[in-house]
């Protein structure tokens, strides 16, 4: 990889798809306050011309593509949502996590209806499995719906009437834009519908060796918002799960203190295992772990299979 000059413009690798390049371009407004030009590359990745379920394409597949560009120096720095990163570090990438978005969970519906309000048998799109065990402990009623693409993509079906309903993270929606959120019709507290681990964390990486990009990337870094997703994401890892099992977790800062709540769904929506754990903001990783030893004593390991 060429390491160039500190005041060379940055690319930022992304996904080409609305949301990601506004995503990135957020990434690009804070790197510039903080005196680093840059600029967005698109990658294509797999998932994006392959509308096949992720189960089945495959764990890290919208990021596997934007890490090789980074090795291979098409771009300096990668800008990934940290949910869909697997759980194992990649030693080559410095990866910290900026300034954190909204981690509930949101309903776009038909005609403004919240989750209660949809008629029995209402279609609900998303091949989640976390979401589809969570609709189908408060909703067994309802018919769920394989669903990928963008979010446009997603929400198109609603408008179109081929679905009631779609699940989508309420991140994506408010960094997409105020006329996005604005189509939020239930925005769902998270003690009540659990989002992925991370959810509305973004992670930005850059090559170890680029030395320059590193101290860039460093300059955004929230450390709150980076402890916090950490100790979600440690819940995933110790469980040994990927990003698409039915493993849950969000978090609370209050303060020095952090509380971790962690939740192992399953499948047919007729159990769920909720384990949570709170200490100091300082141990984030320490309290992810006991989160994930809670939840294997509760019997974890039987609902993963």
């Amino acid at each position: 990889m060429t390491v160039t000059a500190p005041n060379e413009t940055l690319k930022l690798g992304t996904r080409g798809s609305v949301l990601a390049r506004t995503q990135t371009g957020h990434v690009k407004s804070w790197l510039e306050e903080q005196g680093y030009p840059a600029e967005l590359e698109i990658v294509t990745t797999a998932g994006d011309v392959n509308m096949a379920p992720v189960e089945r394409i495959g764990v890290g597949v919208f990021t596997q593509a934007l890490r090789e560009a980074l090795q291979a120096g098409q771009c300096r720095v990668a800008v990934h949502s940290f949910k869909d990163l697997p759980t194992a570090a990649d030693e080559r990438f410095e990866l910290i996590v900026p300034q954190r978005q909204d981690s509930r969970e949101a309903l776009v519906a038909r005609d403004g209806l919240t989750l209660a309000e949809l008629p029995e048998g209402a279609r609900v799109g998303t091949s989640a499995p976390r979401r589809i065990s969570q609709l189908k402990a408060m909703r067994p009623d309802l018919d769920i719906r394989p669903l990928r693409g963008n979010i446009d993509t997603r929400m198109g079906k609603v408008t179109s009437g081929e679905l009631d309903a779609v699940v989508l993270a309420y991140a994506g929606l408010v960094r997409a834009g105020e006329g996005y959120a604005a189509r939020a019709t239930q925005v769902f507290d998270p003690e009540e519908f659990m989002p992925a681990p991370a959810q509305g964390a973004l992670a930005i990486e850059a090559n170890v060796a680029d030395a320059d990009a590193v101290a860039a990337i460093r300059s955004i870094r929230d450390e709150v918002a980076q402890s916090a997703a950490g100790a979600e994401r440690r819940v995933l890892s110790r469980l040994e799960a990927g990003c698409t099992a039915p493993v849950a977790a969000t978090s609370v800062v209050d303060g020095d203190e952090l509380t971790v709540r962690g939740g192992v769904f399953a499948l047919d929506g007729s159990r769920q295992i909720v384990k949570e754990s709170t200490g100091p903001l300082s141990a984030a990783l320490a309290i992810g772990d006991a989160v994930a030893e809670a939840l294997f004593a509760a019997g974890a390991t039987e609902l993963l299979g």
